[in-house]
């Protein structure tokens, strides 16, 4: 018999096995006003097939559940994903929050996808890493590398020892 959680993305087991506390916790959200879900399936199969276990909060996150389940699971990193285009007023805000927060404020917090309404003239890169954030994923040819790359950092570091990863990447699939 299958229990009704099986189908929740959020509880899914890690294909990779093995025991939780020896791989890096990655918190994987979108903002307030994002109601996607398909760019956070798509990265948590991606982060548990680079060996990561990922607490999916799924769409519509308030600022405050954010917080309280980052301070609950200690991330390794904090996966900010949105395809609104409201990513960039409401990455602000959030990061703002963490960076606030003694307990998170030295969590890794990357934000991707596609952070604004004006299409490609505008880069908001710049602005969201001066807020606090580690790494801005926006669209572009190297995306999914430089993802995997930060990605990559993360495996085989104890939760909380993680030094932040302060660059900027251009990337094209949502994050």
């Amino acid at each position: 018999m299958t229990d009704a959680l099986d189908n929740d993305p959020g509880t899914r087991p890690a294909p990779t096995g093995g025991d939780d506390r020896r791989r890096p916790t990655v918190v994987v959200t979108t903002v307030a006003s994002d109601s996607h879900t398909w760019n956070l399936v798509f990265l948590q199969l991606l982060l548990e097939e680079l060996g990561c276990h990922v607490v999916n909060l799924g769409p519509c996150v308030p600022d405050e559940l954010l917080l309280e389940r980052c301070r609950e699971a200690r991330p390794a990193a904090v996966v900010v994903s949105t395809v609104n285009g409201h990513g960039h007023q409401d990455g602000l805000r959030v990061v703002r929050r963490l960076r606030a927060d003694d307990l998170l404020a030295a969590t890794p917090v990357v934000i991707g996808g596609k952070l604004g309404v004006d299409g490609d003239s505008t880069s908001h890169a710049a602005e969201l890493m001066a807020a606090g954030f580690d790494a801005v994923f926006e669209d572009g040819a190297e995306t999914l590398t430089a993802f995997r790359r930060f990605v990559g950092a993360l495996e085989g570091t104890s939760q909380g020892a993680l030094e932040p990863h302060h660059t900027e990447h251009t990337i094209g699939v949502p994050v």
